[in-house]
């Protein structure tokens, strides 16, 4: 798949990580991707300092072929290099942001801010991603009597007091 940098020509495409509006005239980060609607492929879009925070060797790589000049590359640059020291390890616990997703296990969605188990699950064209789980469901689905040890060394924003309410619900 190919990236680039590029100047944005209108206003219209919106972030993939952030999901806001990416401002006419400002750089921003595409990848290309197999279209989801059609045959061939799409461009996607990404604010560059979103990219960078999620896809770190791409966006060093498209910025070593960018001719022009990039504003703030020091400060992409810190982006890139706490990402890649960022462990992005799989099962972890959260909190879930939205209402949207649904649990793997029992197909029920996941209320906003509750807790969640992330899991890494296959997505299409061999692509993997997050799954998430109830964390009342995630010793049947994920089958591994570790778990409770990795959820508490992978999840980084949790407190204390989310980490006993997690260890409850994990219990039963």
């Amino acid at each position: 798949m190919a990236e680039t940098i590029e100047t944005a020509k209108t206003g219209r495409a919106k972030c993939r990580a952030c999901r806001q509006p990416i401002e006419k005239g400002s750089l921003r980060f595409g990848e290309e991707q197999p279209s989801q609607f059609a045959e061939g492929m799409q461009w996607v879009w990404f604010h560059l300092s979103c990219a960078a925070k999620s896809k770190p060797v791409q966006v060093r790589a498209a910025m070593d072929a960018f001719d022009g000049e990039i504003p703030d590359r020091a400060a992409l640059e810190a982006s890139m290099a706490a990402a890649d020291t960022a462990p992005t390890v799989f099962p972890y616990a959260e909190r879930a942001p939205t209402g949207r997703s649904r649990c793997l296990h029992c197909r029920e969605p996941i209320e906003k801010d509750a807790l969640r188990v992330a899991t890494e699950r296959e997505l299409e064209m061999g692509r993997t991603g997050a799954g998430y789980l109830h964390p009342r469901c995630a010793r049947a689905f994920v089958e591994d009597p570790e778990l409770p040890a990795a959820l508490r060394r992978n999840s980084r924003g949790l407190g204390d007091a989310d980490l006993a309410e997690l260890d409850r619900e994990l219990a039963g």
